[in-house]
C-alpha cells in the first residue's frame, strides 16, 4: 500500500475534485464518517459544511484541508467494506481519530485506490500537527496495515501510483525491459483513464507509446473468436516480438472488457468535444497558410496527438484526435464534417487560396482613404470564422485594421504646410 498526503487551505477544492469524478462516473462516495446523515442523503453543500464548520473552529490555522490517497497493488481485489475498514484504521493510526471525513473510491486508474477528505482541526479547536506526518506516522501506519491485512508491501508493488505517469510517458522499447511488464505499465495508465469508443481509438493512444491492441486480420481465427493480443511496435510502427494474449495479463484487458468501456466512454467524453473543435478552428483562423501537417504540429503543442490514416495510394482518408489533456479520443467525422479528413483538407485549401488573394491585394496600389476595404466575400469569410472559432477579438480586429500609411501624406496637407512655413519666414 502507498499513502500520499496533500495538505492545503481549500476543503472546497478537494471536495470538488472528488465530486467531479463521481459525476464522470469514475468514482463513488463510499462513506461520510462522523456526519449527522448517511452518505447517500448528503448534498454537496452539506458535505462541505460539516468539514468547513469544524475547520473554522481554529481561524489561525490556514492549512486545514487534508486530502489523502491510499493506493493498492493491481492484484488486490478489495471489497468496499474492506476499503472502509482499512481507511478508518489508517486515520486512527496517524492521529485522526474521531475526525469527520469523506471516503471516495476511484475507478480511473489501473490500480485500486481511495481518496479521503478531512480536516486537521479537532472538535475542541486544537490542530493536528502535519509536520512530518507522512514521513513518521504515515509510514509506520502503512507498514502495520500491510501486515495486519496481508497487503502487498509498497516496496514490492510493481507499479506505484507515482510511477504510473513516468512509466506511461516513456515509449516501450523492445529488448530494453520485460515485454509483459512494459506493456502492463502502459495499459494500467491508459485503459481506465482515456475515453475511447473502439479498438482503433484505443490504438491511437497506445501507439504513442509503441503498443498495439491487435484483433488479428478479419476472417482470422483470433478475430472470429473475439480474441485480442497486445504487441510492441518499433519506431517505424511495425510490430516486433511475440504477441501476448490479453487474457494472460493480470488485469484481463480482453475485448469483452474493452467493449464495456466503449459504452461508458461514449457518454463521458461528450463534454470535451468543444475543446477539440475550438482548438482546430482557432488554429486555422490564426494561420491562413497552414497545411494539414502544419495543423497537426500546432495541435501537438497544445497536447493533441493526431493519427493520420492513408490508403495504399497515400491518399488521406481519416483523422483521429487524441486529447492528452482531457484524455479523450475522437474520430474527425464524430466531431462533424468540418473536422473530418476531407473537411480539414478543404479548409486548408481555402486558407491557401485566401492567403494568395491577400498577397495579390498587397501588390495593388495603396488605398489612400487610410483604411483597408474588404470585399463582401472577405467579410463573409471573417464573420464565418467569428462563429466557428469563437475568437471574436481577432476577427473584428482584422476587419477594422487600418492600413499602415507610413510616410504617405496627402498632397493638400503638404502644400498647406509649405505655405505656412513661407508666411512665417516672410513675417520674420
Amino acid at each position: 500500500m502507498v499513502a500520499v498526503i496533500h495538505a492545503s487551505s481549500s476543503l472546497r477544492n478537494a471536495l470538488n475534485y472528488n465530486e467531479q469524478k463521481v459525476k464522470e462516473q469514475v468514482a463513488t462516495c463510499l462513506a461520510a464518517v462522523n456526519y449527522p446523515k448517511d452518505v447517500q442523503d448528503l448534498t454537496f453543500n452539506q458535505k462541505l459544511a460539516r468539514l468547513q464548520n469544524q475547520a473554522d473552529l481554529n481561524i489561525k490555522t490556514k492549512v486545514n484541508s487534508v486530502h489523502i490517497s491510499l493506493n493498492f497493488d493491481v492484484s488486490e481485489k478489495l471489497s468496499e467494506e474492506k476499503l472502509k475498514e482499512i481507511s478508518d484504521t489508517y486515520l486512527q493510526k496517524i492521529g485522526f481519530s474521531n475526525q469527520p471525513y469523506l471516503l471516495y473510491q476511484h475507478h480511473d486508474a489501473g490500480h485500486p485506490h481511495v481518496h479521503i477528505i478531512t480536516t486537521n482541526i479537532k472538535a475542541d479547536g486544537t490542530r493536528i500537527e502535519l509536520h512530518n506526518l507522512g514521513k513518521i506516522q504515515s509510514e509506520k501506519a502503512r507498514k502495520e496495515i500491510e501486515n495486519d491485512y496481508n497487503l502487498v508491501k509498497a516496496e514490492d508493488m510493481k507499479s506505484k501510483p507515482y510511477e504510473l505517469k513516468s512509466a506511461y510517458t516513456q515509449k516501450v522499447k523492445y529488448g530494453k525491459a520485460d515485454s509483459r511488464r512494459a506493456i502492463t505499465n502502459v495499459l494500467n495508465a491508459v485503459l481506465n483513464t482515456y475515453k475511447y469508443t473502439s479498438v482503433a481509438e484505443l490504438n491511437a493512444v497506445l501507439q504513442q507509446y509503441n503498443v498495439l491492441a491487435d484483433r488479428g486480420s478479419e476472417g482470422s481465427r483470433v478475430h472470429k473468436n473475439h480474441g485480442l493480443f497486445y504487441r510492441i511496435l518499433d519506431e517505424k510502427g511495425n510490430t516486433i516480438g511475440v504477441p501476448i494474449k490479453a487474457s494472460s495479463f493480470h488485469n484481463k484487458p480482453t475485448l469483452k472488457y474493452l467493449e464495456e468501456r466503449f459504452a461508458a466512454n461514449e457518454t463521458a467524453r461528450n463534454s470535451h468535444k468543444a475543446r477539440v473543435k475550438n482548438a482546430i478552428d482557432i488554429t486555422l483562423l490564426k494561420n491562413k497558410n497552414y497545411s494539414v501537417q502544419d495543423l497537426i504540429r500546432s495541435l501537438q503543442k497544445d497536447g493533441f496527438h493526431t493519427v493520420v490514416r492513408k490508403n495504399d495510394e497515400g491518399v488521406l482518408y481519416g483523422l483521429t484526435y487524441v486529447d492528452n489533456k482531457t484524455k479523450c479520443v475522437f474520430n474527425g467525422s464524430d466531431l462533424g464534417k468540418a473536422y473530418s479528413a476531407k473537411g480539414i483538407q478543404e479548409r486548408c485549401v481555402q486558407n491557401e487560396q485566401l492567403r494568395q488573394d491577400e498577397y495579390q491585394k498587397h501588390q495593388q496600389p495603396a488605398n489612400h482613404s487610410g483604411y483597408q476595404k474588404h470585399s463582401p466575400d472577405k467579410a463573409q469569410t471573417l464573420f464565418k470564422d467569428l462563429i466557428t472559432a469563437t475568437n471574436i477579438g481577432n476577427a473584428i480586429e482584422e476587419l477594422l485594421q487600418p492600413t499602415q500609411a507610413n510616410s504617405y501624406v496627402p498632397h493638400q496637407l503638404k502644400k498647406t504646410k509649405k505655405k505656412k512655413r513661407k508666411k512665417i519666414y516672410n513675417n520674420q
